[in-house]
């Protein structure tokens, strides 16, 4: 199911992620789950909720990467 707003997010992305890597997941994770609806149209035996926290999670390493415990912005 879409997540309405960050404070919706699971533990495991708020509790590590910055604010903007939140938003970035957020935004990411409702875009998949609009996108990827159709089995069909996902990779593998990936249930929809899989597909959309991978290509979140995708979205966010992007612009953000993990040093030590903490992520970072890229530069």
């Amino acid at each position: 199911m879409p997540y309405e707003k960050i404070k919706n997010l699971p533990e495991d992305v708020k509790g590590v992620l910055p604010q903007k890597a939140q938003e970035i997941y957020l935004e990411a994770y409702n875009s998949a789950w609009d996108q990827y609806r159709h089995e069909e149209d996902r990779k593998g035996n990936r249930t929809l909720e899989e597909t959309a926290h991978a290509i979140a999670w995708a979205a966010v390493k992007k612009k953000y990467k993990k040093e030590d415990d903490q992520w970072t912005s890229i530069k």
